[in-house]
């Protein structure tokens, strides 16, 4: 008895110290948008950093490690403006979504439940429970084949590991939103330096690299179709969803002025971490180039034999980071996912079940394939062709809602914007589309 109460009363320091650092970080954001804070600029902008750094690992996760290896492996740096051009769309979307959260205090997908009619909202919300379990496959096979490759653990035991790390990393959120924010962005710095290493070991052509991240340019059918399998894999449904819920209630102002400064700094966020977010996918690519492709390697097709393959090219350091990096991809992004799909349901139905039974039913497909042998890395490929289905759904709504002044009232789109926004949205559907009739056909 005298142990649980013990134990009791470390698990209450524990959650009070958790919502006490949300406390601080509200009043010291506060302070910053109020004008009190005297500090400098990053000791000012500290505060807003969060929520931009967990939806950026949906672009990093192991969907992006399948498409970028590819692209490198087959076509050299070619195709690095792809994942530029795509990263800079992404960056666009992603702040329209936050917009929409703190502008309104109502995430997109309760917009959608209350601006559409009841057949709409139920079509939608069962299409993005699709969506999240085609992520979730995706993650969960990723970071199972991370286990795989790390410590030679069964794919099969390595998925049942991959669901017990993520509820403990979910766990978190019963301490408030910093501790969560803190370990998904520790896990983001981990995987950029994982890179950083593998980029100063291969011994990239910089020359090469600048050209190609500005010059768009193809090399046939085939390019075309990995620039669209690359893009389908970075600018993510699930994620427009879950950032808008990430900042509707993080820090609630009223003032139309501090509601302004509050918006720049998340766009500073966004900025940030989808910075981090490109840099990590073109490291991914330019480590294909500069290893399989410049020897000759450019069959390599999945991830399993790019780690086989890194060793004798650049050494056991090189499989080793590549490794770490996969395993923290898959359990920051399936952690992420998770979180979206508790949004996606309670924003459309109203309605909330326990986290350990939603990791249990969106973990089955990837079990499913698994136990089937199936190929990890085609399955992640095809898996991104799902996801594509789901865009649309996700694009569109969020133009809509943010481009009307009765919802957003002062930080309404302005028309360039929504042009802006609507052209990247048309654009990334016909390349999706493309994607699957040439996926599926």
């Amino acid at each position: 008895m005298i142990f649980l109460g013990k134990e009791k009363m470390a698990k209450d320091k524990s959650q009070n110290t958790g919502k006490f650092t949300d406390l601080q970080t509200i009043e010291a954001a506060r302070n910053v948008l109020e004008g009190s804070q005297k500090k400098n600029r990053l000791s000012r902008l500290m505060p807003f950093l969060g929520p931009a750094f967990i939806a950026s690992v949906a672009y990093v996760d192991p969907g992006n490690f399948a498409t970028n290896i590819q692209g490198g492996a087959q076509f050299g740096y070619l195709l690095l403006w792809v994942i530029m051009a795509s990263n800079l769309m992404a960056m666009l979307i992603q702040t329209l979504s936050a917009k929409l959260g703190i502008a309104t205090g109502m995430n997109l997908a309760e917009h959608c439940r209350k601006n559409f009619s009841k057949p709409v909202v139920i079509a939608m919300w069962v299409l993005m429970e699709l969506v999240a379990m085609a992520t979730d496959l995706a993650e969960f096979l990723g970071a199972a084949l991370g286990f795989n490759l790390l410590f030679g653990i069964p794919l099969l035991a390595g998925a049942v590991l991959t669901a017990i790390s993520t509820l403990l990393i979910l766990g978190l959120e019963r301490y408030g939103f910093r501790p969560l924010e803190a370990v998904i962005s520790s896990m983001v710095g981990v995987i950029a330096l994982c890179y950083l290493i593998e980029t100063a070991i291969d011994k990239p052509l910089w020359g090469e690299v600048l050209y190609h991240a500005v010059i768009p340019q193809f090399s046939g059918s085939e390019s075309v179709l990995l620039a669209s399998g690359i893009l389908g894999a970075t600018v993510m449904p699930h994620v427009i969803f879950l950032h808008s819920a990430l900042t509707q209630g993080r820090i609630v102002v009223k003032d139309k002025n501090q509601l302004l400064k509050l918006y720049r700094y998340e766009i500073a966020d966004v900025v940030i971490a989808m910075g981090i977010a490109s840099l990590v996918n073109a490291a991914m690519l330019i480590m294909a180039a500069s290893t399989f492709h410049k020897s000759g390697l450019s069959h390599i097709a999945s991830i399993e034999e790019a780690h086989r393959t890194l060793e004798p090219l650049l050494g056991k350091a090189a499989k080793w980071v590549f490794s770490i990096s996969l395993l923290v991809s898959g359990l920051s992004s399936s952690t992420v996912g998770t979180s979206a799909g508790q949004v996606i349901m309670q924003g459309f139905l109203q309605r909330h079940i326990p986290i350990w039974l939603r990791r249990l039913v969106t973990m089955t497909p990837a079990i499913v394939v698994i136990a089937m042998r199936l190929d990890p890395t085609r399955t992640l490929v095809l898996s991104q062709v799902v996801l594509s289905f789901g865009l649309p759904f996700a694009i569109v709504p969020l133009v809509m809602f943010t481009c009307r002044k009765d919802i957003m009232g002062q930080l309404v789109n302005r028309r360039t914007t929504t042009a802006l926004t609507g052209l990247i949205a048309a654009f990334i559907i016909a390349l999706n589309i493309y994607l699957i009739y040439d996926t599926l056909f």
